[in-house]
């Protein structure tokens, strides 16, 4: 069952980068918003979580994945390395990826907040809000054919509903304003503390893939 339902490996982390930029007008231009978002989300003073991070996460990987990854807030891990799914989660998050045979440097992975709440509390709405836009235009300009939400906090922001997580599981919904599709499974770090839900993460992935695959 999926590499013996994700073990942990280490895999490639891609920075988004302007090196990207050189085949034609179009990659020119997308690479100078990346540069303009990625100066944009580093400077940002749009509410009080900037006072206490060391820096932004801004989101790692392939800036044209058909698949992007998006969970809930920097951790302290995430605040010191500047990348999102570090650490114990991130390595387990990378095993479930491989699982379904994409490297992480496949897929673009961010989070619904680019920094770090105090103590690892849960976003606040306005915090949310705050980076809406930020997340609204990297899905805008990767236009992934599948977006993975991974948490509950995660998925609820991303799809603004209130609905737990173990209702949201084995539903296809669609990112806000698209036709993009959205699956939800368990954060990382929650299976790495009830490791017997894996299975069902395994068949949220295994969902997940079929969806892809049809589109």
């Amino acid at each position: 069952m999926g590499i013996d339902l994700w073990r942990d490996r280490n895999a490639a982390e891609v920075n988004v980068s302007d090196s990207e930029a050189a085949v034609s007008l179009n990659s020119i231009d997308e690479a100078e918003s990346w540069l303009e978002l990625r100066k944009l989300v580093t400077a940002c003073t749009k509410c009080a979580l900037h006072q206490n991070r060391k820096q932004t996460v801004f989101g790692v990987g392939d800036t044209s994945a058909d698949w992007m990854v998006i969970g809930e807030a920097p951790g302290a891990e995430e605040d010191r390395k500047g990348e999102p799914f570090v650490g114990r989660a991130g390595k387990l998050l990378n095993a479930m990826l491989l699982a379904i045979g994409l490297q992480r440097d496949q897929v673009f992975i961010a989070n619904i907040l680019k920094c770090r709440p105090p103590e690892n509390r849960d976003p606040r709405a306005e915090e949310v809000d705050s980076c809406q836009s930020y997340l609204d235009r990297q899905i805008d300009l990767i236009q992934p054919r599948i977006i993975l939400a991974v948490g509950k906090i995660a998925a609820q922001n991303l799809l603004k509903v209130d609905t737990p997580i173990g209702r949201m599981r084995g539903q296809v919904y669609e990112y806000p304003g698209s036709n993009i599709p959205v699956v939800v499974t368990y954060h990382p770090a929650y299976l790495l503390r009830s490791p017997k839900e894996k299975r069902k993460s395994w068949q949220d992935l295994q969902m997940a893939v079929q969806i892809y695959k049809e589109r």
